[in-house]
């Protein structure tokens, strides 16, 4: 078989299993269990370069390996599940199209530059970069759980126009050149934290009565013919 098979992507392959998992429930209305597969994607992804980096005696090839499928995997991860999840919660119509079409391609802009800047690194130091260029694709995952706690308190209609501006300020904070310092492992921790709380939250009080209902496979196909 090609390909690389060893621990240090195990990680990566378990946060697209859980992203392609939850794609699917979002598609049929299953929202709870959506928004869990992102936030434990996210967590996959947070710790899986710290995983790899344990491998000390990685070739070249296996390193770079580990780049890409890396991005590839957080494509689908953090580029195409959000961008389901807000459409299926109301993101819809010709501006929530070009919006969210928008934030996929400035989701593959922020990666490909990843994969340049990571590879060319790597030929020349070990270790991890202590810096992100622009915002990390996968602030995502803490973001977007966190924006959904605001359906609690706002109109149906209002939380569909926050989710959208999310996406496009979120989008263009992935292709902003700024240089943001890598968070400590405590910070991290915080992070996970906080993310878990929200999640809990978003499941137990989610107003499953005032979302868009699920997309049926014929009418999702009805809707890609017309």
């Amino acid at each position: 078989m090609i390909g690389f098979y060893d621990y240090t992507v195990v990680l990566t392959y378990i946060s697209l299993i859980c992203s392609v998992f939850g794609i699917t429930q979002a598609m049929n209305g299953r929202f709870r269990i959506a928004i869990v597969c992102l936030a434990l994607s996210g967590l996959c992804d947070m710790f899986d370069g710290k995983i790899a980096r344990t491998k000390k005696d990685r070739t070249n090839d296996e390193r770079l390996f580990g780049v890409q499928i890396d991005s590839l995997c957080d494509v689908i991860c953090f580029g195409v599940f959000p961008s389901i999840l807000c459409y299926v919660l109301g993101v819809r119509g010709i501006l929530g199209g070009a919006v969210i079409s928008y934030y996929c391609v400035c989701s593959v802009i922020r990666l490909g530059f990843f994969n340049v800047l990571e590879t060319n690194r790597q030929m020349t130091e070990d270790g991890s970069n202590k810096y992100y260029y622009g915002l990390p694709i996968t602030s995502i995952t803490i973001i977007l759980p966190l924006v959904f706690l605001i359906h609690l308190f706002i109109p149906i209609e209002t939380f569909r126009w926050i989710l959208l501006i999310t996406l496009f300020v979120v989008g263009t904070l992935f292709i902003t050149n700024f240089r943001l310092k890598k968070p400590s492992n405590q910070l991290l921790y915080t992070f996970v934290l906080i993310v878990a709380c929200a999640v809990i939250i978003f499941v137990v009080s989610f107003k499953h009565h005032k979302i868009h209902k699920p997309i049926h496979h014929s009418i999702f196909m009805e809707k890609i013919l017309e």
